[in-house]
């Protein structure tokens, strides 16, 4: 009989995304195991996505239950282990709860001494590894005691779409002419990164038009209301406006059929250079945000950042960092163009 392994990302996005390859290496030290992965309700379709996760426990629905039966729903998988890659004090202590054997967190979380049963000395903050080979620290307990390098770990970070992109969309794709770049840009991050401005954004669909290039931009719906008045300014130098209009399994399906996207440290970022896109992120150099943390991980991903060795100064003001909003709109130009010069995807 296959083991079972819960692994616990409970958080946003990006951070599932770079919790692939927990999945993926469970998969290569137990052959035919199985992963079930426990995230929030809008982090479902990546799970749906992923070829290493076999189920996905929504936490969300999970925590609407009485207790007995949030226990009895965790016993019910007879997992062998469960791993809190994202520490969640409610759900480790229904695992412990649950008998889970092996309970798996990090040391540095109080709540672990109480409630898991294999700590793992770890501490993200200053760590000159990337945020998806301290996830696979966590797989200590399990034997795993190598810290791949990143290219290893890049071939675990995977998508593919589960479900076909909808007839309409595939049409406004397939309008480009011969070396035309169908390129998303996606100019907020919810407060999950250093932002590049909407200034250097327009210039950047202006200098992309002008290269004869198709612009599209996505965002939630909120965030389409929050970019009216610059969507309007900018509209002829623009595609499409996707804003508010795909749900995240016909995102993750149009960004799989695009060429590629520019975005700041996102979840649409680490989405396209999953699913094996070009993915130009933009970051400042500040630790813990830099690209050396979080940089995307996939076979055509890359990154600017502004050769500046502090950026301390942006420290105590976040949305005025100037470390970010310095990179030039023609530097990213330049490297979108490169896109056209490697082996098409």
């Amino acid at each position: 009989m296959s083991q079972t392994f819960l692994v616990s990302r409970t958080d946003a996005i990006g951070d599932v995304v770079l919790t692939l390859p927990v999945a993926g290496q469970l998969k290569l030290l137990f052959p035919g195991c199985r992963v079930v992965l426990i995230g929030r309700t809008y982090t479902a379709p990546v799970a749906s996505a992923c070829p290493w996760v076999d189920d996905f426990l929504n936490l969300d629905e999970l925590l609407k239950l009485p207790e007995p039966e949030q226990v009895a729903a965790l016993r019910s998988y007879s997992a062998a282990a469960i791993i809190h890659v994202f520490p969640n004090k409610t759900l480790a202590r229904l695992a412990r709860k649950a008998r889970i054997p092996v309970r798996i967190g990090t040391r540095n979380r109080w709540q672990h001494w109480l409630t898991c049963n294999r700590l793992v000395a770890l501490s993200r903050r200053h760590s000159p590894l990337h945020e998806s080979q301290l996830n696979l620290k966590l797989l200590h307990p399990l034997g795993f005691l190598e810290t791949p390098p990143l290219s290893e770990v890049a071939k675990l970070v995977r998508l593919q779409a589960a479900e076909p992109l909808a007839s309409a969309f595939q049409e406004l794709l397939h309008r480009r002419q011969p070396g035309q770049l169908n390129v998303l840009l996606h100019p907020r991050s919810r407060g999950s990164a250093r932002e590049w401005g909407l200034d250097n954004y327009a210039r950047l669909a202006q200098l992309l038009h002008a290269a004869g290039h198709r612009v599209f931009v996505t965002g939630t719906a909120a965030e389409g209301e929050e970019l009216a008045d610059w969507l309007t300014q900018n509209a002829a130098f623009l595609a499409a406006d996707l804003t508010g209009q795909l749900s995240l399994p016909q995102f993750i399906a149009f960004i799989a059929a695009a060429d590629g996207l520019v975005a700041g440290s996102t979840g649409p970022l680490h989405l396209a250079a999953a699913l094996g896109r070009h993915a130009l992120g933009l970051y400042p150099p500040i630790r813990p945000m830099h690209p050396g943390r979080w940089a995307p991980l996939g076979a055509h991903a890359g990154f600017v950042v502004f050769d500046k060795p502090n950026c301390e100064d942006c420290r105590q003001q976040p949305a005025a960092c100037t470390c970010i909003r310095a990179i030039e709109a023609a530097a990213v130009v330049a490297q979108v163009a490169a896109w056209q010069r490697l082996p098409a995807l």
